[in-house]
């Protein structure tokens, strides 16, 4: 729900000059309040005080309608510094919003308190928040839910109900404790114990029955499933038994429906499913499954499944509310763990509307041309030390063309606006790799990868395709690539080394699908393509955090245009300090 509080003049100000600025008056404005604390919780018979919004995992629903404008305090009561990313936003001039700690702002200290403001545009579906800072998303995350503007209907018929479906991993451990020791080491870090829906890690675990989500249903019906992939390091697939979902909605933009079995979700995407019940009560109940996806050597992930359960009302029963626990319970058949195929088959199914009313405005002519190698690689051991790497003498290391990506202690954004960049970061990151070699093939000799702080630069409004190419120098591996501030068009993917001469001529540009997060396929190539027409600086990541961390990760710097409202925004006021 909505909080009720009042805002100080400056912040209100602020609030006014952003609805003048982007033309946003027609719409709501949308005011939540987000307390940042510590609250135990007690999972696979464990407790542990773990860091939340208003004391709930998942945190609160933010509710919306395209032209909206959303209103965030986000108030910090925890020791660790905090920031939050309104992960699909394109926060359009308004990148003081985007959330990602020294990238568009410097963290929220402890004590401390920030105001997100961002509008709403030719937005609606599902998205998501969460923690951008160290691995505090673990616990830190909750749905977004865009409804389209009054009157304006979904291009599918209206569901009768709609629930928001999050997986998530959960660690027995401190997530804190696991990053911290694996930077250390050098090695991987410990997996999870667990995944999660909606917080809960279901029946299939020890000491779990009890903490089961459970989709109650009636036959005849419709259910809108906003599905969100909030976990950290896992792909993952998802099915009920017995059911068909419809996908008609992936990171927030419509496509052209498809009914399948079996969805692949990646950490940071959503996806919107339409599942209609049987006509009739089934005798039956139906586990909810989801596990992973993954092309790594075993004991590198979670290889475990977590389990919800769909229950059908039962029409026998007086009670208006009643459901039959002693049923036999049906289970899916997920495909196998490292089924590249299936992936391959169901992402390219995926198609825009492509209408008039929801056009696919892919661009045609490029101005701008990229080819990003990502993968991982190998920092050296410290003299004399001894690192847990691929040998021991070596640290894991994750890199976009051959550079791994250092955090500045200023936030870029503000170097790039008070014209401070010196020392901060350079605008040089290479437009493709400095030594091309066999990348899918046999690896080179040296591993080691370089450390810096490169951006690109990019005129505003230029068209851009990008190249993103996996490589295989420690094993080949998917790699769900997140870009800020933008949507782009998935326009081409294969497998093997991208073919600049042959594989163009298979480019999509019709009706390929949008999104703001894809995955890089193992061993292979994605190509997208989107205009620069938001101001500001970009991160651009994996959504594996593991590789986040090991610096699978870069920016963008889209220079401002020549008109008005081709400009950045200034800083709000209450913009934290380093």
């Amino acid at each position: 729900m909505a909080a009720s509080y009042l805002l100080p003049c400056s912040a209100l100000v602020a609030v006014l000059v952003l609805l003048f600025s982007v033309g946003m008056a027609e719409g709501a404005i949308r005011e939540y309040q987000f307390d940042v604390q510590m609250t135990n919780v007690t999972r696979l018979c464990s407790s542990k005080s773990i860091v939340t919004v208003n004391g709930q995992f998942p945190g609160p629903t933010v509710f919306a309608r395209e032209g909206d404008l959303v209103v965030v305090r986000v108030v910090n009561h925890v020791p660790y510094n905090m920031s939050i990313h309104w992960h699909g936003i394109r926060q359009l001039r308004s990148g003081w919003a985007d959330g990602p700690a020294y990238i568009t702002q410097c963290p929220i200290q402890s004590g401390q308190s920030y105001v997100y403001k961002f509008a709403i545009t030719g937005q609606r579906g599902t998205l998501w928040w969460h923690a951008h800072i160290s691995w505090l998303r673990a616990t830190v995350y909750g749905p977004i839910v865009i409804l389209p503007k009054p009157g304006v209907p979904y291009p599918f018929p209206a569901p009768d109900k709609e629930v928001p479906i999050m997986f998530g991993e959960w660690w027995t451990a401190d997530t804190e404790a696991v990053i911290s020791q694996a930077l250390q080491t050098g090695g991987g870090p410990n997996v999870s114990d667990a995944f999660t829906i909606n917080g809960l890690p279901g029946p299939l675990y020890n000491c779990s029955a009890k903490d089961t989500f459970k989709l109650k249903v009636q036959p005849g019906k419709t259910y809108m499933l906003r599905i969100i992939n909030a976990a950290l390091n896992d792909e993952l697939f998802f099915s009920i038994a017995g059911h068909r979902l419809t996908v008609v909605d992936v990171d927030a933009v419509y496509i052209k429906p498809i009914t399948v079995e079996t969805i692949l979700i990646t950490p940071g995407q959503t996806t919107n499913v339409l599942l209609t019940t049987k006509p009739s009560y089934p005798g039956a109940t139906y586990y909810m499954l989801a596990a992973p996806y993954s092309t790594a050597r075993p004991g590198t992930f979670d290889n475990t499944t977590v389990a919800g359960i769909l229950e059908y009302k039962d029409p026998a029963s007086p009670s208006p509310a009643a459901f039959n626990k002693n049923l036999p319970v049906l289970r899916p058949t997920l495909p196998q763990i490292n089924d590249t195929s299936f992936v391959a088959n169901y992402t390219g199914r995926l198609r825009s509307l492509a209408t008039a009313e929801y056009p696919a405005d892919v661009p045609r002519e490029v101005d701008r041309r990229f080819l990003f190698t990502v993968g991982l690689g190998t920092h050296p051991c410290a003299v004399n030390g001894t690192c847990q790497g691929p040998t021991n003498d070596t640290r894991f290391a994750a890199s976009v063309n051959n550079v791994s990506f250092v955090l500045p202690t200023t936030a870029l954004l503000q170097a790039h606006f008070t014209g401070r960049s010196n020392g901060v970061y350079s605008p040089n990151f290479p437009a493709a790799p400095l030594v091309p070699f066999n990348y899918t093939g046999t690896p080179p000799n040296n591993t080691n990868v370089a450390n810096g702080t490169k951006l690109v630069v990019l005129p505003y409004g230029a068209s851009v395709e990008l190249v993103m190419q996996g490589t295989s120098i420690l094993g080949a591996e998917s790699h769900p690539l997140h870009l800020h501030g933008f949507n782009f068009f998935v326009v081409g993917q294969g497998f093997g080394n991208f073919d600049p001469v042959k594989d163009p001529a298979n480019y999509n540009l019709v009706d390929p699908v949008e999104r703001n997060t894809v995955g890089v396929p193992a061993a292979g190539w994605v190509a997208i393509r989107f205009r620069a027409d938001n101001p500001g600086v970009w991160f651009m990541h994996c959504h594996l955090e593991v590789h986040v961390s090991w610096g699978l990760k870069m920016a963008w710097l889209v220079l401002d245009g020549d008109r008005p409202n081709e400009k950045l925004l200034p800083p709000p006021s209450d913009l934290p300090k380093c």
